[in-house]
């Protein structure tokens, strides 16, 4: 089967990619490289052979829909998107451009190659402040987002839903927990495990914004890719929680890696950032019941890993990326 991954050189879609090829399945990546790495292609360039072929492509451009009528992927996974904390409280539109109107571009072009279905990688920050006693959300929780962030990407499942209707466009939307994983690099903010372990590794102070008991619900990156491997022929026109339902504050989190690595100090605070969710956790019922999916990697085992991968790139020789992202 042909797919193609928008996003596909980050360190979610990068890790998609791998399961991709390793299914024997053909695989078009598109990504502009703005915060995605070639470098986390490395290996499936190696192995996959034709099977695989890169396309350095911001989304945005009209060229966008063009590519997809040309290679026609029968599943198109949507991960591409602004992420940045700092760039969505600064630039609404410029986040708007990138999350919403390009993935319009996405929809037009999957719709035009007759694509059978596109797998939306969402947000729980579509759901924004809960109840604590809501806790662990379900799928119908009211949508309420409190960031611009959050509502890009209802903006997108509310897309998704009309194209379904309209054009008979399958998807499968799921609303990812807080990814975390070996690839994850820290930036605006974002990947407070990729933050700690990266100070970790390097012996420097950790900063906690505001008083670390704002929780959240901590997914590993290979169990949330078996989600999409999944959504590809299972969930059609659903909307999927995936996380473990476990909340974890960012204190307990600082806890449990610094214990990993073996480091004594404490955590600094400074003030909470704003529009920061209090506490967040998503049952994943229906993903189980939809997908067959539910979650095995302990939050031990997943930091572990990352602390591990930080380690290696620090004492890693720098090696300069290569220009172009098409081969």
């Amino acid at each position: 089967m042909r797919t193609m991954v928008t996003g596909g050189a980050g360190f979610i879609g990068s890790s998609l990619v791998e399961r991709l090829l390793a299914e024997g399945h053909e695989v078009d990546v598109v990504d502009d490289l703005s915060t995605g790495s070639l470098a986390n292609l490395a290996g499936a360039r190696i192995a996959a052979g034709r099977a695989l072929t890169i396309h350095q492509l911001d989304i945005r451009l009209p060229e966008t829909a063009d590519l997809i009528v040309r290679r026609r992927p029968s599943v198109l996974f949507h991960l591409a998107a602004q992420v940045d904390l700092g760039i969505s409280v600064a630039e609404p539109v410029l986040e708007a451009e990138v999350n919403v109107i390009a993935s319009l571009r996405v929809l037009e072009g999957a719709r035009a190659a007759g694509t059978d279905r596109v797998v939306f990688a969402a947000s729980a920050s579509v759901y924004g402040e809960s109840d604590p006693g809501d806790l662990p959300l379900r799928e119908s929780h009211p949508h309420r987002p409190l960031s611009t962030y959050g509502v890009s990407k209802q903006a997108v499942i509310d897309y998704l839903v009309a194209y379904r209707e309209l054009y008979a466009l399958e998807f499968s939307a799921l609303v990812l927990a807080n990814v975390y994983g070996p690839r994850q690099v820290p930036r605006g903010g974002t990947g407070v495990v990729a933050i700690f372990a990266e100070a970790l590794a390097s012996g420097t102070p950790v900063t906690i914004f505001g008083d670390g008991h704002q929780t959240r619900d901590y997914v590993f990156v290979d169990d949330v890719v078996d989600a999409f491997a999944r959504a590809a022929t299972k969930g059609g026109g659903l909307v999927c929680n995936i996380g473990t339902g476990h909340e974890t504050s960012v204190n307990a989190l600082y806890r449990t890696m610094a214990a990993v690595a073996g480091a004594r100090a404490p955590a600094r605070h400074e003030p909470a950032r704003p529009a920061e969710l209090l506490r967040s956790s998503l049952d994943s019922s229906r993903a189980a019941l939809h997908l067959g999916w539910r979650p095995w990697t302990t939050l031990e085992e997943g930091t572990a890993a990352v602390l591990e991968a930080a380690r290696a790139r620090q004492h890693a020789p720098a090696a300069s990326e290569p220009k172009t992202g098409r081969r």
